[in-house]
């Protein structure tokens, strides 16, 4: 069964990406180095194989030229052909009826060749050839000379390229084998600095030591990357240190109700158990006692509901979307009205289009209506009311209570405070804290000052949706 194709290469990519950057910059300095001495290997070799063939080429046309000299003063058939001394040059001399001439004892050439015979019968001066093949390595130069030709050829010698080969290649191997020590030292060095950097990370995530930054050291990529780092520790700070306020505020918050509800759920136990609980609670008390009990639960219920949402922050799956934020208000109103009857609310809001998250503005709004129902009087309705103004949705919500202290104003949207004179109504300090996390992360603002009507007035600021909405009219009521 063949493989795939592809499977090769992606084992390769694989196994290169399971390396340590130290290893790929190690391998890729060995690569590079190899790379070019394979590089000047060649082109030296070319070099040098030029440089020795018209070094040999020079030397033939000058044993030629001497050689033909001879032959023009003695003749060819005559010229002296000493016995070949067993190295060196070869000779040949062709005779103008096309037979040859060799010294004793010479290795055979080469038959002459169609163009060497045309130079011995007159047709050029002067002919350089060349045989690569095994059979005739030779290099012949054929001269005109005397009414033929005299031939001086020398056989071909790689000895000397393949010695450059070899050495060249022991070069290579060693110029390698240092480029990859030489490579691994330079990522070594180059990458201690990240090596400290994942010291330093592995012992704040071990230690879960938030508070020790890591030094800056180093430059460019390393400095910003450390910078990056630092700047997250800092961020990871900022949130544990928010985690453990809103904890402590919350014990502190769930105290209160959790004392009480447990001493007037022990009163019961022990009034049960004695068997006194008719005598010693008369049907008044005992109603008011479990209508106690029954408003500490809802108090905690909705602590905790909020500390929950709190806690969140911006975390959330609910998808941001184009709506009218009319129909938030309108729906936050009737929850209100619904979990309230006591609250009654003014609605004098027009369609304005918005970008946002529905659930968590409409938690916005109720949080607002609940704040100004608490102090609103019975006969004086919590007025809310939303209009366009330039590029923002403006949302109002104002009561006709005492309003709120110069003092205080500052403090509104904390988390968990509530004033002095807020303190006897039920609430947990988290609701206006909800209603500034929810503004912010839509990009709005919450403010707070003083109603017409002498009390508070609550405003929320929110960008408008650049596409606008289809065009709706004032909603009033319910």
């Amino acid at each position: 069964m063949n493989r795939p194709a592809g499977r090769g290469p992606r084992r390769l990519t694989r196994w290169w990406r399971r390396r340590s950057l130290r290893t790929r910059l190690t391998v890729i300095a060995a690569t590079a180095i190899a790379a070019s001495v394979f590089l000047a290997f060649q082109v030296a070799s070319e070099l040098l194989d030029w440089e020795l063939r018209n070094t040999a080429e020079d030397q033939l046309r000058a044993d030629s030229r001497v050689l033909a000299a001879n032959a023009e003063h003695a003749g060819l058939a005559q010229l002296q052909l000493p016995p070949y001394p067993g190295s060196g040059r070869l000779v040949r001399v062709i005779l103008p009826d096309g037979s040859i001439r060799t010294p004793d004892g010479q290795p055979a050439l080469p038959p002459v060749s169609e163009d060497a015979g045309r130079v011995a019968r007159g047709a050029s001066t002067d002919l350089m050839e060349s045989g690569d093949s095994d059979d005739d390595g030779y290099l012949v130069h054929t001269l005109r000379a005397g009414g033929g030709a005299v031939q001086v050829a020398r056989a071909a010698d790689d000895t000397p390229i393949n010695q450059f080969g070899l050495g060249m290649l022991l070069i290579g191997l060693l110029c390698v084998v240092c480029g990859a020590l030489v490579g691994r030292a330079v990522a070594r060095t180059g990458l201690a600095p990240i090596d400290r950097l994942t010291a330093a990370a592995v012992r704040v995530a071990h230690t879960r030591d938030l508070d020790a930054d890591i030094p800056d050291e180093g430059g460019g990529e390393i400095r910003r990357l450390i910078q990056s780092i630092n700047d997250m520790l800092a961020a990871l700070r900022d949130s544990r240190q928010a985690q453990r306020l809103l904890a402590e505020d919350a014990a502190h918050e769930l105290k209160t109700p959790l004392t009480s509800l447990r001493l007037n759920i022990e009163l019961l136990v022990r009034l049960d158990r004695r068997g006194t609980l008719d005598s010693a609670l008369p049907s008044e008390s005992r109603t008011r006692l479990l209508n106690d009990l029954g408003a500490q639960v809802a108090e905690l219920s909705t602590l905790a509901a909020e500390l929950t949402d709190l806690a969140r922050g911006d975390v959330t799956d609910e998808n941001t979307e184009l709506l009218d934020l009319a129909d938030v208000v309108v729906a936050a109103s009737a929850q209100a009205c619904s979990r309230t009857p006591d609250i009654e609310v003014a609605l004098d809001v027009t369609s304005v289009w918005v970008s946002g998250r529905p659930a968590a503005l409409q938690r916005a709004v109720l949080n607002l209506i609940d704040n100004a129902g608490k102090w609103s009087p019975a006969d004086q309705p919590v007025q809310v009311r939303l209009r366009a103004r330039g590029a923002s949705a403006v949302l109002e919500v104002d009561d006709a209570g005492p309003g709120i202290d110069a003092a205080d104003v500052p403090r509104v949207f904390d988390r968990f405070y509530r004033a002095d004179s807020a303190r006897a109504l039920p609430g947990s300090g988290l609701g206006l804290s909800i209603v500034q996390r929810v503004v912010d992360a839509h990009g709005g603002r919450a403010t707070v000052g003083r109603s017409p009507r002498g009390g508070a007035l609550l405003r929320v600021d929110l960008p408008a949706a650049p596409i606008a909405g289809p065009k709706g009219g004032d909603r009033r009521g319910p």
